[in-house]
């Protein structure tokens, strides 16, 4: 529970249909394993009591009769486990039956909600048997063991002390309905809903199930955790297939496929993250009104099982990486197409320097010249060598831009940026930050002065990882006239050269991928005895994995310091200790603040993620903010 993490279970007992006896002792089971695993919210099956598929038995009262008895015996048997229960029960109330989901904790049942929407269609008849909780008012209380018990659908649950740990119910068929209850529970507070379902299997309805479960959690910025009846509830032209998902805010955790008969599906829901998408987001309306029910559960560190992506900006499916790399590229393509039209620039110029970002920049410049079918000599890539260019840079930089059809013009800039030193009083011998920036001005002068001469824009090529570093030199690299990777992390660039690699002929993809090789650096300082790059900026600043790992975590999900150095200890096993993981951390946070004035004043580029350091856009942020706050927690973190 601690960082807002709680572990939640879709339960499958084994339902004999009409038999109360035997389902409560499956039912008790599982409580006790959960309680073991010390899950926090443990969902159980719609009518799992008694089973789903009684039909006019419900008219019975012994089976109504002996529901009530095990729901109390249920209850009784909960008293010192840790899961807050929700099991599914029919229970009448005013003459009137109502198909419910009960609400245990800790020995108590402190709430009952009745199933809004009454399916009456193709194999479904239970308005035969059952009345709507829209016919119930508010303040409503049942009488369950002596007990009166809030009974409504405008229940929402709360922690005590877990202000983000609230959660609604919402029972199978009212997800499918065109206003399901859990719209209203959402806004009203609840940052999870609860489906206890009975969902029989026919084909196609697994796939649309799911992804209405998974749609309803991205659209509501909720977890779901949704359980359904297993193969023991089949019953004459009925089958049932236990299909149980756990989502949170449009992915999906965890799954027990139909007819896996897996007891319990567990995954961990991270409420914090929910509550910070809320919280950014003004569409989001809250609603007043909902009756309030208090509980206590002790608050423990949740072990956390859930896949924590090293990578976060990085698909994991190699399909999804193909796809999303050609979104992107189409997206920064047409971007830049629309920059060049408007501005009727006969060229664009980019300087090339055979690494990462000047490569993905060329590759877009190359689409987007093919998108507004012009030649692509139009586009000018300039090399400028220096004192730490090498000849595997350099070489690979020409190699690029002829194959693929560009026009490639050299302007060694030694003997200009020799001349600045003069000019400056520089020791060329003192490799200090004037000697490195020095050279990246040159280079921005030499591109905007060839853009004037042919009537052409220049090209930005930094990524978003170096914006949030500021690793770029202020109205050096770090200006341009359009910036296509001001929104894609260093992490993905990789893999959008690679993909562009995997399509490219034999010549063009041997070059991409010793560029892909070759290791980041600016080449402001001289190559080392042996020729290669002496100056690797990963060395420098650390490593781009965890820094977008940093990147992501904070601006994505506003989480704190704490947080996300549990969340890149968990991700980054086994490849950084705690120590490394604490100190780039720390680095991290202390240059993301200092460095905003360079961000206050980025040129235009396309927003290709969710994640931007545009201030027109997705961050406004001081320039002068202090970062001691964040910096404190980040250095006493153990």
């Amino acid at each position: 529970m601690k960082d807002g993490f709680i572990k939640a279970a879709a339960g499958v007992p084994l339902c004999t249909v009409a038999d109360v006896a035997a389902n409560t002792n499956e039912i008790k089971r599982l409580i006790a394993k959960a309680d073991e695993m010390k899950i926090n919210l443990l969902a159980l099956p719609e009518l799992c009591v008694t089973g789903y598929t009684c039909g006019d038995l419900f008219f019975s009262e012994a089976l109504l009769t002996a529901a009530k008895t095990a729901l109390i015996e249920i209850a009784e048997y909960t008293v010192g486990k840790y899961p807050v229960i929700i099991v599914g029960v029919p229970l009448l109330y005013s003459s009137k039956l109502y198909n419910c989901a009960a609400v245990i904790a800790n020995g108590k049942i402190i709430g009952i909600v009745p199933k809004t929407y009454m399916p009456n269609y193709a194999e479904f008849y239970e308005q035969r048997q059952f009345s709507s909780g829209m016919l119930v008012g508010k303040e409503a209380f049942l009488t369950v063991g002596g007990m009166s018990v809030p009974f409504g659908t405008d229940l929402i649950f709360a922690h005590n002390e877990m202000p983000e740990y609230t959660f609604g119910i919402e029972i199978c068929e009212d997800l499918w309905a065109a206003t399901p209850p859990s719209e209203k529970l959402c806004r009203g507070g609840a940052a999870v809903i609860i489906n206890p379902s009975a969902s029989n299997e026919v084909i196609g309805k697994a796939e649309y199930r799911a992804s209405l479960i998974s749609s309803t959690s991205a659209r509501l910025f909720c977890g779901y955790i949704y359980a359904s009846s297993g193969s023991g509830e089949s019953t004459q032209d009925l089958v049932y297939s236990g299909h149980c998902l756990i989502c949170e805010n449009g992915t999906t955790l965890a799954e027990n496929a139909p007819f896996e008969e897996k007891e319990l599906t567990v995954t961990e829901l991270d409420l914090k993250k929910l509550a910070g998408e809320r919280h950014k987001n003004t569409s989001f309306e809250p609603l007043s009104g909902l009756k309030i029910i208090s509980f206590e559960q002790n608050i423990i560190t949740t072990e956390i099982t859930r896949n924590i992506a090293k990578n976060p900006f990085v698909p994991t499916d190699t399909e999804d990486i193909k796809s999303r790399a050609e979104a992107i590229l189409r997206i920064q393509s047409y971007g830049l197409k629309k920059r060049l039209a408007h501005t009727h620039s006969k060229t664009a110029v980019i300087g090339i320097s055979g690494g990462l970002d000047s490569t993905l920049a060329l590759l877009v410049a190359v689409r987007a010249m093919k998108i507004l079918n012009r030649p692509l000599s139009d586009i000018l890539a300039v090399t400028m060598p220096c004192f730490g260019t090498t000849s595997r840079t350099r070489s690979n930089s020409e190699k690029l831009c002829n194959l693929l059809g560009v026009t490639f013009k050299e302007v060694n800039i030694t003997n200009a940026v020799n001349q600045h030193f003069s000019d400056i009083g520089q020791d060329p011998d003192n490799l200090d930050v004037t000697f490195e920036n020095s050279q990246a001005r040159e280079r921005t002068q030499v591109l905007m002065d060839i853009a004037n001469k042919t009537g052409g824009m220049v090209i930005g090529t930094g990524d978003l990882s170096e914006l949030a570093l500021g690793w770029a030199t202020y109205n050096g690299d770090h200006m341009s006239m359009y910036a296509v990777n001001s929104s894609v992390p260093k992490t993905l660039v990789r893999y959008i050269i690679r993909h562009e690699a995997e399509s490219a002929d034999n010549a063009l993809k041997k070059v991409l991928l010793d560029i892909l090789d070759t290791p980041v650096s600016p080449e402001l300082l001289p190559a080392d005895e042996k020729g290669e790059i002496a100056q690797k900026t990963e060395d420098l600043v650390g490593p781009y994995e965890l820094h977008d790992f940093f990147l992501y975590h904070i601006l994505r999900n506003g989480e704190s310091p704490k947080k996300i150095y549990r969340l890149a200890l968990i991700a980054f096993s086994g490849i950084y200790d705690r120590e490394t993981i604490k100190h780039w951390l720390t680095v991290f946070i202390r240059r993301f603040f200092s460095q905003q004035f360079k961000r206050s004043c980025l040129p235009d580029g396309p927003k290709v993620g969710s994640v931007t350091l545009s201030p027109r856009g997705d961050w406004r942020m001081p320039s002068d903010a202090s970062a001691a706050l964040w910096l404190k927690e980040a250095e006493e973190l153990k």
